[in-house]
């Protein structure tokens, strides 16, 4: 039976299709030893294993046997649950992983922006909860400056002068300041400024549609907007909350194998790795 390459199980009435080696990721545990007909929890039922528990649940201890790793869904609440079956099944690297349901759980990120106008001037000030995400914007959001004669805020064309790249204002890791839209310099010149946010390939230079654009940005990417307030209605700010779930990033264990050894050794847990 142990060299069976495919094995079907019905779990609570679900049937799996897998392969023995998935099975025998973790020798020590009883669906490896179920293959060798060592644990009477399982009954062979017309070439099919059967066992009764829950089959839902099941679902993702086959998913950790095939990737060695704990990903859940965002409304997942069933932690004690799954582990409860880890542990039946005497998978204890993965009970353990479980047990730190903090590190599973989604996390709300919070995210605001905001935005005033003034003259021919848009000022944008981006504030994150998570500075993964805020990183993620400060490398999507460039900022193109030049000047031209002449022209004013709502010029369609960029000038034909090079425009030059802008770094970002990063007061602190947690949110960024830009700036679009045409100042009047010495001469007949105004100094420009244009907004590129990727992936999208235009340089915009009017306020309201650099708003546009970033606030649709931020839908896309699974961002939820949840307000919207006038900060100060003499300075013209105005602040647009968002929020979405962040899945954490998974917990995973390694496994290692024996020189010299066809079995496959217990796992290790390694390095959690935690979301920011």
């Amino acid at each position: 039976m142990s060299n069976r390459e495919v094995v079907i199980l019905s779990v609570g009435g679900v049937r799996f299709v897998t392969q023995a080696s998935t099975l025998q990721r973790f020798p020590e545990s009883r669906l490896a030893r179920m293959l060798n007909n060592d644990d009477q929890e399982f009954k062979l039922v017309n070439g099919e294993f059967f066992v009764d528990r829950d089959g839902t649940l099941f679902s993702y201890i086959m998913d950790f046997l095939r990737t060695l790793q704990v990903s859940l869904p965002t409304d997942f609440s069933d932690y004690q649950r799954l582990q409860r079956e880890a542990e039946f099944y005497e998978l204890y690297p993965l009970a353990d992983l479980l047990s730190q349901e903090h590190l599973l759980k989604p996390r709300l990120e919070i995210l605001e922006v905001r935005f005033s106008l003034h003259k021919m001037q848009a000022f944008f000030r981006i504030f994150g909860s998570c500075s993964t995400t805020v990183e993620t914007l400060a490398e999507q959001i460039t900022v193109f400056t030049g000047q031209q004669a002449g022209q004013s805020w709502n010029s369609p064309f960029p000038s034909q002068k090079p425009l030059v790249p802008l770094p970002l204002e990063r007061p602190s890791h947690h949110d960024l300041v830009f700036q679009c839209g045409t100042d009047y310099s010495a001469g007949n010149q105004f100094v420009a400024r244009y907004i590129s946010i990727k992936p999208d390939n235009r340089k915009l230079i009017n306020g309201t549609n650099v708003l546009g654009l970033l606030l649709d940005t931020l839908l896309k990417d699974g961002f939820r907007l949840i307000s919207t307030r006038t900060v100060s209605s003499e300075e013209n700010v105005e602040c647009y909350s968002f929020e979405r779930m962040k899945r954490p990033a998974g917990l995973n264990v390694t496994v290692n194998q024996a020189p010299g050894s066809s079995g496959i050794a217990p796992a290790k847990r390694s390095q959690v790795q935690k979301a920011k």
